[in-house]
């Protein structure tokens, strides 16, 4: 009897035999519920759909058996299928399940980005068929170098696919991909079905929009109903110590603080011996913790467990952990950034370890899902939170202990499934000078109207309009980035030439430029220009310690040999923006009795210390706190918001920093403030674009340098700024005084 010959399928029977058999030869006893719910609409082929699973639900499958089913009908043999996804490591690990899956039914797999042969990419150029595993990158690259055949490329295009879809939603480079979609569905003059993949979504209706913005009544959303498996968790506190001298750099006689020490020592007790994924929330404490960890293998004659995985790591140095950790025959743990967080498939961890806040809900999410993915096997969650000591002297933000509640916080929202909503409004002008010059390139030059219609009017730029558009064209052609030619064809111009024929014009988000730290002949990875080190001074990379021999600036080579000790670089890094829902589910912490569970006994005792030092200020019902020099308003609503306000107070004269959990505003006394506060809430609803253009320092995307103050304080208004919340904040702020 057919594992799914019952009742139970029904959507089974509308696949291929082919796949069908497939399917019998993996021993499924079942399809999962995205599996089930997701063939029939997509194999219909007349609307968009989205899948929300959670990670080792099988999303992937739920939405390539049906598609193969599809390619294998006899009107669709010579048919293509774009799948879209977020990292070149996620093209390689996809790419080994698509053969598995395609290599009996003759359906050709074409991985395509800057590590793929131009020989391997030729196929594809040459027969433009069977499925495209790409990055919007590798999409862009297209655009530009084979422009005049893009329509025969994707002539026979029949899905598209998007996976890790929460990824883009929001940023540049999701923008830069909406305007892709929607240009190769004007180059080909018809829709192509588009499927978004994804573990975890805040606003379904939202990543509808982001998919398609004008259809979203016709997307099919299916939100997996599959059970989630138990949950074992436990939030450790910590309470920061004085320094002491660190293994990890005892050449130098470098103190660290004692506190980092003992979630070291924890973490080498309960993981050593699995494999198990350490997120830290930096590149520096990925190096501090793998080479700690390192340190602690040998002193206890054991062979390393510990591996790091971060983006400034050499893509040889990040195979080698991910291989190790596959590979299950030894213990590995690997100590990581997001780079682990989705998609590569590393198989089944035992328990994840979170250092630090969370940067998100949805992060957090994706993180856990890496664990307890064996059937029967919990998901074990670990979270090691650190606050300073207390003294006679602290401020009172120190006192509230908000890290360990914004993280509790952060646990009870995920608890009850909430997830960051994507952020939406943004102009997204830097992107927009990219799409520009690279629509350009793709027709050989483009008249203003039709650059505008198939950007703005149809296209991903929407909140652009005809005076912008052309405010920004303007101000393009006096940076010499484009020209009109005499019959009013928009050209590059010799600056936009020289950025186009550029390889980094392909990415829509910022490349720095960095050094290359190379031992031997073997290349380690990269550290960004601007944090220099210098010959004979001691590093940890890779894990490891060294020593600089030589810094060439000119071939932008630092050279490195083994060394006793070292200490981990500086990188650049931004914290994630939190949200208003987080901020209010921290006033809830503070002000409830309850003590979650899940809390160990320091956690436990912090915790109660912030919700005396929060009633000792009376914070339940009182919206500003002043302490000798200082007032902070305490908003309890999200980073757009105080950000918002901090903007309006600075307009003012007044000097104002968002602390998260507070806005501080130094040396004013009372009076002043509530006097400011008053006449900022008489003017009424502040102009966004106003308070932008009172803001330094706002040039962050690639492309921003190329636009004037007054474009970038639109951008920078829609995208950062939220002048009702504020208002409304201010408002309570007035009327609870």
């Amino acid at each position: 009897m057919h594992p799914l010959s019952s009742d139970k399928s029904q959507a089974f029977f509308l696949l291929d035999e082919k796949i069908q058999r497939w399917i019998w030869e993996q021993k499924w006893i079942t399809l999962r519920d995205a599996q089930e719910r997701a063939i029939s609409p997509i194999l219909a082929g007349n609307t968009d759909v989205i899948i929300a699973a959670a990670t080792a639900t099988g999303k992937t499958e739920a939405a390539f058996l049906p598609i193969c089913s599809k390619l294998l009908a006899k009107e669709y043999q010579n048919a293509s299928v774009l799948y879209i996804s977020p990292l070149k490591a996620l093209i390689n690990d996809q790419f080994s399940r698509m053969e598995q899956l395609c290599e009996q039914l003759d359906i050709p797999v074409h991985p395509w980005h800057g590590d793929v042969s131009a020989s391997k990419k030729g196929k594809f150029l040459k027969k433009p068929s069977g499925i495209l595993l790409i990055t919007p990158e590798s999409i862009e690259a297209l655009f530009v170098n084979h422009g005049s055949v893009v329509p025969q490329l994707f002539n026979n295009l029949l899905y598209i696919v998007v996976d890790e879809l929460h990824s883009f939603i929001g940023s540049e480079r999701g923008q830069q991909l909406q305007s892709l979609l929607n240009r190769i569905e004007f180059a080909i003059k018809r829709n192509v079905p588009r499927i978004g993949l994804s573990a975890t979504i805040g606003d379904m209706h939202l990543a509808s929009r982001f998919l398609r913005s004008e259809t979203e009544e016709e997307t099919v959303m299916i939100v997996s109903t599959a059970s989630g498996q138990e949950l074992q968790l436990l939030l450790r506190g910590y309470v920061n110590k004085p320094p002491q001298n660190s293994p990890i750099a005892e050449t130098e006689n470098v103190s660290t603080d004692g506190s980092l020490l003992e979630i070291g020592e924890d973490l080498f007790k309960i993981l050593r011996g699995k494999s198990n994924l350490i997120f830290a929330n930096s590149r520096e404490k990925v190096e501090y913790f793998a080479d700690l960890l390192r340190y602690k293998c040998e002193e206890h004659h054991l062979p390393n467990e510990f591996w790091p995985h971060h983006g400034n790591l050499s893509k040889g140095l990040r195979e080698e952990a991910e291989a190790a950790i596959k590979d299950k025959s030894l213990p590995v743990n690997i100590v990581c950034t997001s780079t682990l967080e989705m998609g590569i498939d590393i198989g089944a961890v035992i328990s994840i370890a979170q250092i630090g806040v969370p940067p998100s809900v949805a992060s957090l999410r994706q993180r856990l899902g890496r664990s307890g993915r064996k059937e029967g096997d919990p998901a074990i969650l670990r979270i090691y939170i650190q606050e300073n000591a207390v003294t006679k002297n602290s401020k009172p933000l120190d006192c509230l202990r908000s890290r360990l509640v914004q993280t509790i916080a952060m646990v009870r929202l995920l608890l009850e499934k909430w997830y960051e909503p994507p952020t939406t409004g943004g102009l997204h002008l830097s992107t927009m000078v990219q799409q520009l010059l690279s629509l350009i390139a793709q027709y050989g030059g483009i008249t203003a109207d039709h650059a505008y219609n198939l950007l703005c009017k149809n296209g991903a730029f929407k909140e652009i309009g005809h005076q912008m558009f052309g405010d920004l064209l303007r101000n393009l052609g006096n940076q010499r980035l484009i020209m009109q030619a005499s019959d009013g064809l928009l050209l590059h111009s010799q600056l936009g030439e020289r950025i186009v024929n550029h390889y980094s014009f392909y990415a829509a988000f910022t490349t720095p430029e960095e050094y290359r730290l190379v031992s031997g002949d073997r290349t380690l990875g990269t550290l960004p220009f601007d944090r220099p080190v210098e010959v004979n001074s001691l590093l940890i990379f890779g894990g490891k310690r060294w020593i600089v021999l030589e810094v060439d600036a000119h071939k932008k080579i630092i050279i490195l040999k083994p060394a006793a000790g070292g200490k981990p670089p500086q990188f650049d890094g931004q914290a994630g923006r939190v949200y208003d829902r987080i901020r209010q589910e921290m006033f809830a912490v503070y002000t409830e009795k309850s003590i979650p569970i899940f809390l160990d006994a320091q956690a436990k005792e912090l915790l109660d210390e912030a919700r005396k030092a929060f009633d000792r200020f009376a914070l339940s019902n009182k919206k500003i706190l002043v302490q000798g020099s200082e007032s902070y308003l305490f908003c309890w609503m999200g980073d757009r918001v105080l950000d918002t306000l901090v903007a309006m107070l600075t307009a003012k004269g007044l000097s104002a920093v968002n602390y998260g959990i507070a806005i501080e505003v130094s040396k004013i006394s009372p009076n002043e403030l509530q006097s400011c506060l008053r006449a900022l809430l008489t003017e009424g609803l502040p102009d966004a674009y106003e308070l932008a253009r009172s803001v330094v320092n706002k040039a962050a995307e690639k492309y921003d340098n190329f636009l004037t103050d007054e474009l970038l304080s639109a951008d920078y208004a829609a995208s950062k700024f939220d002048a009702e919340g504020a208002f409304n904040v201010l408002t309570a702020i007035m009327s609870n005084d």
